[in-house]
């Protein structure tokens, strides 16, 4: 059993870096191409869709992991059947454009889908209280769920950022969750997500390649919102320190969703108004923004969410600090810089 879940792993990674090029290569002949508009990030067409691979690449490694019974099957049912839904939904509205009413009624069914086999949202700790909340855990958990899918969604919108990310809050989750008590069920399944991803990573970096697509950002905030739900099953404040460890894509995401909404805005129509566009023009290079995330979440989240672990009954003033910072900077940003 010792070597069959790092050839998992490997095999994620080598398998997801090969299905993106061959990704990239249908899209280039099929002219699934992301063309440059006045709302985007980008200046040249780029194909599109390379998500898919991370999504064939996981859900493989973890029926493997499944088969070899380093796995339970619950949960590799609840990640593979809502993941899946997720990612054909978002293929689909990849390359035809499907109404926002579809789009979210799956992924409300897929979120249900994931709390019925998790047997919904466990007790959750927030300082010295524990709060359990009953049938009302499934509205809640999959609000939650549902927002974070949708989040990435909202978020890959420059080069490598989405994908580094969740790279980042997946292993952040595994190394908090096994130095407190050894806890985490499975860092197996946690593991061939972050590989996969490693594989695409190889082309989506600045200057990318090829781009994700919903068919992979969507399936990203999926996996890493039920992977967060896993490990509160075994620890009460895990969902508190995974927010800590998302904090600059959740704190992005609502603060702009927020502000849009005053506005009067459409949600689902395409902008450039994300503290980390903004800093995308000013600074003129993907390249810096997504290193400086990846700094933010290193430097700074990770220590506040090390913290939080330790001093379980402070964490929520941990979750404050580490937010309050990221919270300040998205109004600034979001409202200093034009989108034009």
């Amino acid at each position: 059993m010792t070597f069959q879940v790092p050839l998992v792993v490997v095999g994620a990674f080598l398998f997801s870096a090969l299905l993106t090029g061959v990704a990239r290569r249908l899209a280039v002949s099929g002219g699934v191409l992301d063309v440059p508009n006045a709302r985007s990030s980008h200046e040249a067409p780029t194909p599109r869709g390379g998500g898919a691979a991370i999504v064939l690449s996981t859900v493989a490694s973890w029926i493997a992991l499944g088969l070899m019974g380093v796995a339970q099957s619950y949960i590799v049912i609840a990640l593979s059947g809502g993941g899946i839904a997720i990612a054909v939904v978002g293929l689909l509205d990849d390359r035809f454009r499907i109404s926002a009413g579809v789009r979210l009624s799956v992924h409300f069914a897929a979120a249900l889908w994931a709390l019925v086999w998790l047997k919904g949202l466990p007790t959750i700790q927030f300082g010295e209280h524990f709060i359990n909340l009953g049938w009302g855990g499934y509205l809640l958990g999959a609000l939650g769920i549902v927002w974070t899918l949708n989040l990435f969604n909202f978020m890959d919108g420059i080069d490598g950022i989405a994908a580094s990310e969740a790279i980042f809050v997946a292993c952040g989750g595994i190394v908090l969750g096994l130095a407190n008590n050894g806890r985490h069920v499975h860092p197996g399944i946690g593991l061939a997500f972050i590989a996969a991803c490693c594989g695409f990573l190889l082309w989506n970096w600045p200057p990318a390649r090829i781009f994700m697509g919903d068919v992979g950002s969507g399936f990203l905030g999926y996996v890493i919102a039920v992977l967060a739900l896993i490990d509160a099953h075994e620890s009460a404040l895990a969902l508190l320190i995974w927010l800590i460890l998302g904090g600059v894509f959740f704190v992005d995401a609502t603060v702009t969703l927020a502000r849009r909404l005053m506005k009067g805005e459409q949600l689902y129509v395409a902008h450039r108004t994300h503290a980390y566009q903004c800093l995308a023009r000013r600074w003129g290079s993907h390249r810096r923004v997504t290193l400086a995330v990846l700094a933010v979440n290193v430097f700074w989240l990770l220590p506040m969410a090390l913290f939080a672990a330790r001093f379980p009954s402070h964490a929520p003033l941990f979750l404050a600090a580490a937010l309050t910072p990221l919270i300040v900077i998205a109004l600034t940003m979001g409202a200093g810089i034009p989108e034009s």
